[in-house]
């Protein structure tokens, strides 16, 4: 016995002394152990204050039905079921039977809601049986922060994420100033494997992330994305992207990219005007009139014989539009009636020798190189250069129109917003700065890309011709005497890789006559501008329309036209509130046609192209419509009996 007790004696001291720190390490490690916390990220802002993007408390709500006592948990339940029913919208009954069978089944994580705010989470806290806490009440609450856009999905592409899908837009950009530092503290495990802290202070306090503030307007962000969004849902296109940057400072005031699903919904696919590099076609005419006008080897009153609309370029077709041409029209006229055999003949003339001189511009011009933004995914652009073995004879004639190169609408829009800014190439920039406890870290400026991009002289004189497409030219439908505009339309064909169709033939490449790319792209006001925009849809309908001025010019101008009645511009408003009461009048006057029981054909020459679609359409008809602007004549007389199903024929002019 003494044996045993001296045994005893010497394995306790063994363990207390030569073991001792081998178990007390081990009993730490089960029981205490170091928690993070997580710091804060920081949010995301609009210019003007408004959150963008913040992080939000979530929780998933929880019972365990085996801790509450029978007496309460029958005394409770009904109370319970109704204020569950009362806040998640299902029937008292189906929270009576699933407690109860839960209660009969011992489950102790029963699943109560998912993803409740942090308001309801309090209110919940106090239902009966909840209210007894975890050990009586069974309450298990689950927390998570999760990133929430306040306003919806707009502008979601931009503002962007960085999470489990990787690194995208503002968020992906900045992700590392936005992150913080997470703190410490140390957790010890007390009964059912619940953990408390050990000490009323942390290890190490946590330090928020940095706040993004960015250069979104969001007036002009929701009336930009509505614009594009009702025009792409109207013209049932593919995708589309429109972009508003202030002209002095290059910040993007509003930036929407949708694509369509398979339903014919629309939701932000990707960062099309970032990302999408594709052939702007007539946009890019700007650039090669301005190469010419800034060599001097022409001026706007320089003639041009487009001869009868169509030539040949190493037995290559250029054709315009206009069928029969316009014949001999000033070089002004070329760029305001979009003539494609005009500027070819304008650059073929005096570059075709020295093809290099007017590739050297195009570099000067911003187009050869991806402007270099913050957030990730920016397309590459192709300009041929005439030193490539791909150079071939028709390359400089090709890009002289804006086929066979590539560039992102952004690159597209810096150069237009360049002749509105006086020749001052500033680059398109997402962010104003960085904010921690609302003190500026770091304020980017505005970044000056090029000084000057062509003479004053030639820039005065795009800058009227670009008003003359608007009031007299391609886009003469989208004038309003109420306010000024200026730009370029753009229409161009889709180029179709070679490929394997559906019946396994091979279909060499080509361009479709069926898939348009249709762009809009200027600045307003005309005289003093003060914003710049660019619109560009792909794969509109082709029966409602494809051309520049009729898919994209239209969502420009109610941009425009928006902007104007909302956003105060120093330098021009809209007139007056009489020439308003006169579009009201209008408006509602069409929309009493709309609305009308029609029994004969209506008379709809004069009216614009889209209202008498629109209203045609409405009551029943079939719509053939060609060329652009107002109803020229209709194919069925105003007065004939009406009967759905018949096509009318439209010609606009």
């Amino acid at each position: 016995m003494t044996l045993f007790l001296l045994a005893i004696v010497f394995r306790v001291f063994t363990i207390q002394h030569s073991e001792g720190e081998k178990y007390r390490k081990l009993f730490t490690e089960l029981a205490i152990r170091q928690d993070t916390i997580y710091a804060n990220k920081g949010n995301v802002y609009a210019a003007d204050g408004n959150l963008l993007a913040t992080s939000m408390s979530k929780f998933t709500i929880r019972m365990d039905v085996v801790a509450v006592a029978s007496e309460v948990f029958e005394k409770n339940i009904v109370g319970l079921s109704k204020e569950l029913s009362g806040m998640f919208g299902r029937t008292p009954y189906y929270y009576q039977n699933k407690l109860r069978t839960a209660k009969k089944r011992r489950n102790r994580y029963l699943l109560i809601a998912r993803n409740i705010g942090y308001t309801d989470y309090l209110k919940i806290k106090q239902f009966p049986i909840f209210n007894k806490g975890v050990y009586k009440g069974g309450f298990i609450a689950e927390h998570k922060t999760v990133r929430a856009h306040p306003i919806g999905k707009i502008a979601e592409r931009t503002i962007g994420y960085d999470d489990f899908r990787g690194e995208a837009g503002i968020e992906g950009a900045f992700a590392d100033y936005m992150q913080g530092e997470n703190g410490l503290r140390w957790k010890q495990k007390i009964a059912k494997n619940q953990w408390k802290p050990i000490n009323d202070v942390n290890e190490k306090e946590p330090i928020d992330g940095h706040d993004i503030i960015t250069t979104i307007d969001v007036n002009i962000q929701d009336i930009t994305h509505h614009a594009l969004l009702d025009n792409l849902k109207y013209f049932e296109a593919e995708h589309g992207c429109a972009v508003v940057m202030e002209t002095a400072t290059g910040e993007i005031k509003a930036i929407s990219n949708l694509g369509r699903t398979s339903k014919g919904t629309y939701y932000e696919k990707r960062n099309y005007a970032v990302w999408e590099s594709h052939e702007p076609g007539s946009t890019f005419k700007l650039a090669s009139l301005m190469v010419a006008l800034d060599d001097k080897v022409i001026d706007t009153s320089t003639i041009v014989d487009t001869e009868k609309g169509r030539i040949y370029v190493n037995n290559r077709k250029v054709e315009d539009s206009h069928r029969g041409g316009y014949g001999k029209i000033s070089a002004a006229r070329v760029l305001e009636v979009s003539s494609n055999v005009g500027v070819v003949k304008i650059i073929k003339k005096f570059y075709d020798k020295n093809p290099e001189k007017y590739y050297n511009k195009i570099v000067e011009y911003g187009f050869t190189k991806p402007i270099g933004f913050q957030i990730k995914g920016e397309g590459m652009p192709y300009i041929p250069n005439p030193k490539d073995k791909a150079w071939s004879k028709i390359s400089l004639e090709w890009m002289a129109w804006g086929y066979g190169i590539s560039v992102t609408p952004m690159q597209t829009l810096m150069f237009y917003n360049a002749v509105a800014n006086n020749g001052v190439m500033v680059k398109p920039r997402f962010v104003k700065e960085l904010r921690k406890e609302d003190k500026t870290e770091k304020l980017f400026e505005t970044e000056i890309v090029n000084p000057k991009i062509a003479s004053d002289e030639t820039l005065a004189k795009l800058k009227k011709v670009l008003e003359n497409v608007v009031t007299k030219g391609t886009a003469r439908n989208i004038y309003s005497p109420n306010f000024s505009m200026a730009g370029k339309t753009g229409t161009a064909q889709k180029y179709i890789p070679k490929h394997v169709d559906d019946k396994g033939k091979t279909v060499y490449g080509h361009y479709s006559t069926k898939h348009y790319v249709t762009s809009f792209v200027g600045f307003f006001p005309a005289d003093k501008p003060k914003y710049s925009c660019i619109v560009v849809i792909h794969d509109p309908k082709k029966e409602k329309g494809y051309y520049g001025a009729t898919v994209a010019g239209p969502v420009f101008k109610e941009i425009a036209q928006k902007i104007y009645t909302t956003t105060p511009i120093d330098n021009q408003s809209v007139k007056d509130k009489t020439e308003f009461a006169s579009i009201d009048k209008q408006y509602l006057n069409f929309d009493k046609k709309l609305n009308k029981e029609y029994q004969e054909i209506p008379d709809v020459r004069g009216m614009s192209g889209m209202d008498a679609l629109s209203l045609l359409e409405n009551i029943g008809l079939k719509v053939q419509v060609s060329g652009s602007g107002k109803v020229k004549s209709q194919s069925l007389r105003k007065g004939e009996k009406l009967i759905k199903g018949r096509t009318i024929i439209l010609k606009l002019s």
